[in-house]
């Protein structure tokens, strides 16, 4: 090969290693906020380094099995000599639309509450917040989904996700939740799956039919605190985002 076309060559190399790099970068940016969404009112409820803004259900701050690791918020249920238990925010919200990715392990098992109620009377967060099902339905024992309302993006154990919309396992996964005056809905993955008025009629006898009617202050209340569950297996969050309406 001659000088002139190794060094043409070698300028191909270059240039090729300073593109892929550059778009590289920009695809590894997370838990940013665009100008635009700063100007559309979003707020980044995670920063990519720290849980502020966060403590576990009734404990407060401490030492617990959640983590910040390489911008992701991740909970090892197996953790030993700290807490466990869900993962709150400090700020209650009751209008809001909030995005946000995860990532589950292999049959993994989570989820993410809204309008949870936080008193020490109250020993979860489940029996006051309805969960947005986290779940990696693929590998998960088959028996488990024989309640459709236990599959991702459900209303776990009262409205089930009949969409055609299922989690990518090993992979990031996008979900959205919107709420106003009431009324709830759900996305995975830019598919809408869930929706119900939190005040209907419908949405009461829907609860009284299932095991939720247990707790009496279960999906009452259409404001409170937005939880993430330290439940089984492994479950990573980013980009978790909300805009208050």
């Amino acid at each position: 090969m001659n000088i002139r076309l190794l060094s043409a060559s070698f300028f191909s190399i270059v240039l090729a290693g300073i593109l892929f790099s550059g778009c590289t970068g920009n695809a590894e940016k997370h838990n940013m906020l665009s100008d635009q969404e700063q100007k559309d009112g979003w707020k980044l409820l995670f920063d990519g380094t720290s849980l502020t803004g966060w403590h576990v259900f009734n404990k407060g701050n401490v030492p617990s099995a959640w983590s910040v690791d390489s911008g992701r918020i991740i909970c090892n249920p197996h953790a030993k000599n700290v807490k466990h238990g869900d993962l709150v925010t400090d700020d209650e919200y009751e209008n809001y639309d909030l995005t946000f990715e995860w990532k589950i392990s292999k049959a993994g098992n989570s989820g993410l509450f809204v309008n949870v109620q936080e008193r020490p009377e109250l020993a979860t967060t489940f029996s006051t917040g309805p969960e947005y099902q986290l779940l990696d339905d693929k590998n998960v024992e088959p028996d488990y989904l024989s309640n459709a309302s236990h599959k991702a993006a459900s209303i776990f154990g009262v409205i089930a996700n009949n969409s055609t919309s299922s989690p990518k396992p090993g992979e990031w996964n996008q979900s959205r939740v919107l709420q106003q005056n009431g009324k709830l809905t759900f996305w995975l993955n830019g598919v809408q799956t869930v929706q119900v008025d939190l005040k209907s009629d419908d949405w009461k006898k829907m609860v009284a039919a299932s095991p939720m009617a247990s707790y009496p202050e279960f999906g009452v209340a259409t404001k409170g605190h937005i939880a993430v569950q330290d439940w089984t297996n492994g479950v990573a969050f980013r980009d978790i985002k909300i805009k208050r309406l």
